[in-house]
């Protein structure tokens, strides 16, 4: 493992840094040559890999498959090629059965270049991860990426069994830019960066429980967390069932902080003191200043 940041590190990066030393297998390598069939149509670069490393290898001797996204490829966008590697590599663990999935996101969502195929690419990765949930098979998203995960991976995140961010990543359906150009800055304002991450950042989505825990930026934390995931995990219902009492909870949510505009808004409903405080504090700092919270689904 390394103790390296998981932020300033590229795909093949972290995934070296996660997996045990020397144990990871890929899956359609850059040696196979396998590029989007739309982007030279469009006069644009493609990549051998189309942004994305699938492959396995083994966590603390723990077999896992693993994807990781290569975010400075047109931003981790999904295409038709990068939507097939991940979708298969799903389906592979419903055959060979590891004893997790892990999607190391870094997208900002569905390829504009490739809209129509992107758009069902997502479709296909939804349904392979609650395929393979129903096989008993935990699917763990890692966010704490430049991109985070928008758009259909944003989705995708939540479809998994659990989600782990560190502060720096940020987890949304629609970025700022795209909320403010369609609502108006008077709904977002995309250049209040301190906003942004008060909104779509590690923090937030931990304290509303979109991310069940917060790690410090280091690859070797990601892995630790994995791993403690991996070794509590017991899929005792349904993931459509899990699916339902989400939403129940996400309703609940709803009711509770729908009129909030600010997550700061939100922490003080929640009753931490010092609220403004917490964008300061490291992350072990905030889990100790966070850890009375109160929560409407509780």
């Amino acid at each position: 493992m390394s103790s390296h940041s998981f932020y300033e590190a590229d795909a093949r990066e972290r995934i070296r840094g996660l997996l045990d030393g020397g144990s990871f297998r890929e899956f359609v390598g850059p040696a196979r040559r396998i590029i989007s069939p739309h982007l030279a149509q469009l006069d644009q670069p493609g990549a051998f890999d189309d942004g994305i490393l699938v492959g396995a290898g083994t966590l603390d001797g723990r077999t896992v498959l693993i994807a990781a996204q290569q975010g400075q490829f047109m931003g981790g966008g999904v295409g038709e090629v990068h939507g097939a590697k991940l979708t298969g590599l799903l389906e592979r663990a419903i055959e060979v059965r590891p004893e997790a999935v892990l999607l190391l996101l870094d997208s900002g969502g569905v390829r504009l270049h490739e809209a129509n195929a992107g758009l069902i690419a997502i479709s296909e990765i939804m349904r392979a991860v609650l395929a393979t949930r129903a096989a008993g098979i935990p699917v763990f998203a890692l966010i704490g990426s430049g991109n985070g995960a928008f758009g259909g991976m944003g989705i995708v995140a939540r479809c998994c069994t659990a989600v782990v961010m560190s502060e720096e990543g940020r987890l949304s359906l629609s970025g700022p830019e795209v909320i403010e150009t369609v609502r108006g800055v008077e709904e977002f304002d995309s250049r209040d960066r301190a906003l942004v991450w008060r909104v779509t950042g590690g923090k937030h989505r931990y304290l509303i429980g979109d991310a069940v825990q917060l790690v410090p930026d280091r690859i070797d934390a990601f892995a630790e967390a994995a791993l403690s995931l991996i070794d509590a995990h017991t899929e005792t219902e349904d993931p459509l069932q899990a699916l339902d009492k989400t939403h129940a909870q996400l309703g609940a949510r709803l009711q509770a902080y729908g009129g909030c505009r600010d997550g700061l808004e939100v922490w003080t409903l929640q009753g931490i003191a010092d609220a403004e405080q917490l964008p300061l504090l490291d992350t072990a700092d905030f889990l100790d200043a966070v850890k009375d919270r109160s929560l409407p689904w509780n």
